[in-house]
């Protein structure tokens, strides 16, 4: 079995529109259902064998399809990835900047949705792919992934109003501890006038942004937490995220995984694995350990 994972950290001027890029080589995987999380990026899959299987998206009236390279928004409910023998690609966490910058769209127009990339590039994404597919090695690959993005972003890329740029930061570091009221009050607007550029700029409101952003970090945790050895124990969990009780973190997980938290960790088997701790940066944002790539 072939377990790969490399992180790769994207030129400076790339950094607040890309935050994490990861390639990734599985082989001999048992062929299953894989979830991919709400988390605050958006994400970019660049398949180099096979394409992306989505067997079910976040928004439901959208079919299943299969992907060349995808584009995920950002999202409130799992997705269902199907997966084969093995998986070969790179994987990028995009910043909602990141979708105007390179992608030509607010994150907004993408909330929900998996798209094809060459819907939003046209041959540009083909392109991308034939280089990175001719590429040998990793440190070739990421040479020809950072070229193509660097050819992407245009000299002055068009941006959100500063006062939204400042209230996803709020709002995502806080994770849930700062109150759309706050974040308003530094950003000097009003709370309606706030949710209505935030919602239509990121596609979630700014109560949403908080509860992916909380999910995000308390998740990753408990993945740390048990690839470590350690027994989860989900009301410090709760206690420690800002979460009301335990209770609380359960249906919030029930919302945004669509399983409570220990069922989510029996399905992500591959977190208990001896090595997880080298492949919990494929972890959603990116993809679960030793497993496939997911949408964020």
């Amino acid at each position: 079995m072939l377990a790969e994972s490399v992180v790769h950290r994207p030129p400076a001027v790339l950094r607040p529109f890309v935050a994490e890029v990861v390639g990734y080589r599985h082989e001999g995987l048992t062929p299953t259902l894989h979830r991919g999380l709400p988390s605050p990026h958006l994400t970019l899959v660049l398949p180099l064998d096979e394409p992306l299987v989505m067997a079910a998206h976040p928004d439901p009236g959208q079919a299943g399809s299969a992907h060349d390279a995808l584009v995920g928004g950002l999202h409130t409910a799992p997705a269902l990835i199907a997966t084969g023998t093995r998986q070969f690609g790179v994987q990028l966490s995009l910043t909602p900047l990141g979708a105007r910058a390179l992608l030509g769209v607010p994150a907004g127009a993408l909330a929900s949705l998996d798209v094809e990339l060459a819907d939003l590039l046209g041959p540009a994404a083909a392109e991308l792919l034939d280089r990175l597919r001719a590429a040998t090695g990793w440190p070739a690959r990421f040479a020809a992934l950072d070229a193509a993005l660097l050819r992407l972003l245009p000299d002055r890329p068009a941006l959100p109003a500063p006062e939204l740029a400042e209230a996803w930061a709020l709002t995502t570091r806080a994770a849930g501890r700062l109150g759309v009221a706050a974040v308003a009050a530094r950003v000097g607007w009003s709370e309606r006038h706030l949710r209505q550029r935030f919602t239509a700029e990121f596609g979630l409101t700014p109560k949403e942004a908080a509860r992916v952003a909380r999910f995000s970090v308390a998740r990753r945790r408990l993945a740390a937490a048990v690839a470590r050895g350690r027994s989860p124990d989900l009301a410090v969990l709760a206690a420690g995220h800002g979460y009301a009780d335990q209770s609380h973190l359960t249906r919030e997980w029930r919302a945004l995984a669509g399983l409570p938290p220990r069922r989510w960790l029996a399905a992500e088997h591959q977190l208990l694995r001896p090595d997880a701790d080298e492949l919990l940066r494929f972890v959603q944002d990116g993809t679960s350990a030793g497993g496939p790539p997911s949408r964020a």
